[in-house]
């Protein structure tokens, strides 16, 4: 297993490609901390809310809660 990981530093694609998708996780978990200007959190959280059951309150499940805050 740690040979595994080893390999990661030797390989210059898989090294790049690792390092792009977690620059990309880090720009999306930023991204959900920054409020969007002129939307109101309080009315967005209540349409959240409101529709829990349906697809909207699915992908906000499947998003963590990123879509309600």
């Amino acid at each position: 297993m740690i040979g595994g990981f080893q390999n990661i530093t030797k390989i210059p694609e898989l090294k790049k490609r690792i390092i792009f998708t977690l620059l990309m996780l880090a720009v999306y978990r930023l991204g959900c901390h920054i409020p969007t200007p002129g939307i109101d959190s309080a009315a967005l959280a209540a349409f959240f809310t409101e529709r829990a059951g349906t697809l909207f309150g699915l992908f906000d499940m499947f998003s963590g809660g990123a879509l309600r805050r």
